[in-house]
């Protein structure tokens, strides 16, 4: 009996099972309940329910501000979520935004720190490119007080660094200001190759040229020459034109000590090239220039020789340029054979010139003389002892006859200046 009454039981809980497991118990409790029970409980239920809404309306009543307190803090709380989510849905819109202003900001510190890394690499190597900075000045002062060495040293070192470094724009404007400095410097190499300067001089100067290296060593060779010819017609400039005796002395003598010790330094300064044998080396280049130099001596005496009015200065000049051409010869530039060519012309030409001034003057004396007999002067023609037919003097009895003595020491006049 018990068996059957827990069956049913469970039948009938299992068709009143309800969804909410809290409702369980009652449910068990109802299955218990007798008939007269169960015919009671809606009633039962009905006055709970009574019971319950009018201890809610008390509680409602009682705690009214509570509920009102409690509703507008719902509104208000409703109205803030919603000021939130717009908040919220803007903050989200200006993620991107702010994503790439950090981003930038990034970037932008990473610009600053690398700046202030390479201020402070600057500033500890201040020191390092003040001297930098500086070499360009110190060459100068360097090429004005003549110490190229340094110079050309510091001119080395900004090359190397800007060989090293051809990126750095301060480098290359350091290159480019040493570079003016160059010019300035090589500029005054040639101005001293146009002074009177010996050997040694010449020799520290070819090689300050060599350690620039514009120049190949042809052009060198060809500066060397050209420099020294202006050296040699700054002096030939300088001799006065007026006294053709005296500029041909001048240039006689300048040829004679210059020309000489240019050749000799040429031949030294470039021996080690050449071996004895230019032409070998540089097409000739010296032996075209002394060619020139000695071509141009020879058309000046061509030209200056017949302003010359006396025999002695001429003969001088002969004997002034004899000697040169035979120092000359010692480097290979003896043109005392092209001479002789040139004083004949010379004296050939005096001489006309003074014969046709002794015929003028005989021409002149014999149209205004008055033909006179004249006492004799002196001894007779038989008197005359042998001593004196020796005597160069001219016989006195031409006294007699003036026209004809003038025109005799006009001759002997022409001849004595030979």
């Amino acid at each position: 009996m018990d068996a059957e009454n827990g069956e049913e039981s469970s039948t009938v809980a299992g068709l009143l099972s309800l969804g909410s497991a809290s409702q369980q118990p009652y449910v068990s409790e109802l299955l218990s309940f007798t008939l007269d029970r169960l015919h009671k409980e809606p009633e039962l239920l009905r006055v709970d329910a009574e019971r319950i809404q009018r201890q809610m309306q008390e509680v409602a009543v009682g705690n009214y501000r509570a509920f009102i307190a409690a509703a507008d803090a719902l509104l208000a709380i409703r109205e803030e979520v919603s000021s939130i989510d717009k908040h919220l849905e803007s903050l989200i819109s200006e993620i991107p935004n702010l994503t790439s202003g950090c981003s930038e900001f990034i970037e932008s510190a990473e610009e600053i720190m690398e700046k202030r890394k390479m201020n402070q690499t600057l500033l500890a190597n201040h020191s390092t490119l003040l001297d930098l900075l500086e070499i360009p000045q110190l060459m100068d002062t360097c090429v004005r007080n003549g110490n190229y060495d340094e110079a050309l040293d510091l001119e080395a070192f900004i090359c190397k660094l800007s060989t090293m470094h051809p990126k750095l724009p301060v480098i290359q404007a350091l290159a480019a200001e040493v570079k003016q400095t160059t010019q300035s410097l090589l500029s005054q190499l040639l101005q001293k190759l146009k002074s009177n300067i010996q050997l040694p001089e010449c020799l520290r100067i070819i090689g300050y040229l060599r350690r620039i290296g514009v120049f190949s060593e042809y052009e060198m060779r060809l500066q060397f020459l050209r420099c020294r010819e202006a050296w040699l017609t700054g002096i030939l400039e300088d001799l006065d034109q007026r006294n053709a005796y005296e500029y041909l002395k001048g240039m006689i003598n300048c040829h004679r000590m210059h020309l000489f010790d240019v050749v000799n330094q040429y031949r030294a300064i470039f021996a080690d090239d050449t071996s004895g044998s230019e032409e070998n080396y540089d097409g000739g280049l010296l032996f075209s220039w002394a060619m020139h130099q000695i071509t141009s001596h020879l058309k000046t005496l061509k030209v200056m020789l017949p302003k010359i009015t006396e025999g002695g200065s001429l003969s001088n000049i002969l004997d002034q340029c004899m000697y040169c051409a035979m120092g000359l010869g010692w480097v290979g530039l003896d043109f005392r054979g092209l001479l002789p060519s040139l004083f004949e012309e010379a004296v050939l030409n005096l001489f006309s010139k003074n014969m046709s001034t002794a015929v003028e003057n005989f021409q002149v004396v014999l149209d205004s003389h008055r033909w006179v007999p004249l006492p004799a002067v002196g001894f007779s023609a038989g008197s005359v002892s042998e001593e004196s037919q020796e005597d160069i003097n001219p016989p006195s009895y031409l006294m007699e006859h003036p026209p004809l003595a003038v025109f005799v020491n006009g001759v002997f006049y022409s001849f004595y200046l030979f």
